[in-house]
């Protein structure tokens, strides 16, 4: 909400906005996503991709460190696609935010924005002027009388990282979104809605976390993050065939070594996508989302680490549920000018920046 948030909210999307001009950066640790679409009363398009590596250590932490390289990728992508949109739509990873659910009394917006605030000193561990604070009321409870609501703040320095990039590439901030709502605004753009009682999840595989999001009947129920990303697999690869970081990362993508299928690349990967698959079963495990009635029934899988050969099975056999690549563009119209095998190669990645690209201010 902008009275907390200043020039910056954080959020989810629950309506579609109709006006365009906006592009999606998602800034991760080790490559920048950029989207660019036109949302629409006929629904969404896709304008523009790309994807560009990010020097090592420009980003950890949580937080941008190298802001003038940062800047200069985002540059470099405004620069390579013709992008003309200035205002920019980002996030800050979910890891680094602070999501509480409260139940208040119903009452009116104004109430509701001064009781917030009063919760909000109660519940988080920072001072409210070291925070950018935003909340969702998420429903109804006891016939009307409650109001679940869905709490979330950063710290500004976190979300600062962020904007002062966009700002120095010459851009407008607009948005900072949290990567777990990005994930989500994709799943309900692309899929059709949840039924009663369905329970869905989606993870997202980065360089060196994975994150996820547990969605039922189309609310967030459980967010979390693992310390484990592809960055896994190709150390796992360096090791076994004594191998350089480069040729080891290539190996992992293409499945070849000097223009020659070396090895058995999903038999070697096998283990680290097995401990992978464990540490995602104990977490979901300990919010109870596997082995109940109401347990995941599919999960969605994104980022480049999803695209790891032999993950979805291996995932699958260690879940007991179908495992799937997220396909973040089904439902959008493409642009004349994207090549869409080019674009389907790179489709797990962008994920969140389309969750992002679709966002606008207003939404909630």
């Amino acid at each position: 909400m902008a009275a907390l948030a200043g020039k910056l909210n954080l959020g989810f999307l629950s309506s579609i906005g109709q006006k365009d001009g906006y592009v999606a950066f998602d800034i991760g640790s080790s490559s920048v996503k950029m989207v660019e679409a036109a949302v629409d009363k006929s629904g969404c398009r896709l304008l523009n991709a790309g994807i560009m590596p990010l020097p090592a250590g420009a980003v950890q932490n949580n937080m941008v460190m190298e802001g003038r390289l940062v800047a200069e990728v985002v540059r470099k992508l405004i620069q390579q696609h013709g992008v003309k949109a200035s205002k920019v739509i980002s996030a800050v990873p979910g890891r680094a935010v602070i999501i509480k659910k409260i139940q208040m009394p119903r009452q009116d917006e104004d109430e509701l924005e001064a009781n917030v605030e009063f919760e909000a000193n109660k519940l988080i561990p920072e001072t409210l002027e070291n925070v950018n604070l935003d909340y969702e009321v998420l429903g109804y409870l006891e016939g009307g009388n409650k109001m679940e609501v869905l709490l979330v703040a950063v710290k500004k320095e976190i979300v600062n990282s962020f904007a002062d990039v966009i700002e120095a590439a010459g851009l407008t901030p607009a948005i900072i979104d949290v990567d777990y709502f990005a994930m989500e605004s994709m799943y309900e753009t692309n899929y059709e809605p949840q039924t009663a009682g369905e329970v869905i999840g989606l993870i997202h595989i980065g360089a060196h976390y994975t994150s996820i999001n547990v969605l039922s009947n189309g609310i967030s129920t459980f967010t979390g993050d693992l310390p484990v990303g592809g960055q896994e697999f190709t150390d796992s690869l360096r090791r076994a065939m004594q191998i350089s970081e480069e040729d080891a990362e290539a190996f992992k993508i293409a499945g070849l070594m000097n223009g020659d299928k070396a090895a058995d690349l999903e038999a070697l990967l096998r283990p680290t996508a097995q401990s992978l698959a464990e540490d995602i079963q104990r977490t979901l495990s300990l919010y109870g989302a596997i082995a109940s009635e109401e347990g995941i029934r599919n999960i969605y899988l994104t980022g480049g680490g999803a695209k790891v050969v032999g993950l979805t099975s291996v995932m699958e056999e260690r879940l007991g549920v179908p495992v799937q690549l997220a396909e973040p563009f089904r439902n959008f119209r493409l642009g004349k000018n994207l090549n869409k095998v080019s674009l389907a190669e790179v489709a797990p990645l962008l994920g969140v920046a389309i969750g992002l690209a679709i966002r606008r201010p207003g939404d909630k």
